[in-house]
C-alpha cells in the first residue's frame, strides 16, 4: 500500500482505472466535466499496475479507485452519488483540484 499512498499523496485527486472499464470512464468524464484534470493511473497499461490492482484489491478497492485529498472517497458509484447530492464539489475545493466560484 505504501506506492498507492505515495501516488496519491502527489495529486489532490488520483484515479486508478482500467482503460476498458465502462465505470472508470464514467468517473473521469464526470470529474472533467467539472473542470478537474485528476491524476489516471490506467493499471492495465503502467508498469507495476498489475502490483498496484492487487494492493487495492486486496483492500476492497476496485478499479475506479478514487483518492480525493490523499484519502480514498470509493468508485463511481460513491462518486455519483455525491454528485447527486452536491457533495462531491466542495470536497473537490476543500482539496484544492478545483476553485470555489465567488
Amino acid at each position: 500500500m505504501d506506492m498507492v499512498m505515495r501516488i496519491v499523496a502527489e495529486w489532490p485527486v488520483v484515479i486508478f482505472s482500467r482503460s476498458s472499464c465502462c465505470m472508470c470512464h464514467s468517473v473521469k468524464s464526470l470529474l472533467a466535466q467539472l473542470g478537474v484534470n485528476p491524476a489516471v493511473y490506467e493499471i492495465n497499461e503502467i508498469p507495476k499496475g498489475w502490483e498496484i490492482e492487487q494492493t487495492l484489491l486486496r483492500r476492497g478497492r476496485n478499479p475506479p479507485a478514487v483518492f480525493i485529498g490523499g484519502e480514498f472517497v470509493g468508485g463511481a458509484n460513491k462518486i455519483i452519488s455525491l454528485h447527486l447530492e452536491q457533495s462531491l464539489q466542495p470536497m473537490l475545493i476543500n482539496a484544492g483540484a478545483l476553485m470555489e466560484l465567488e
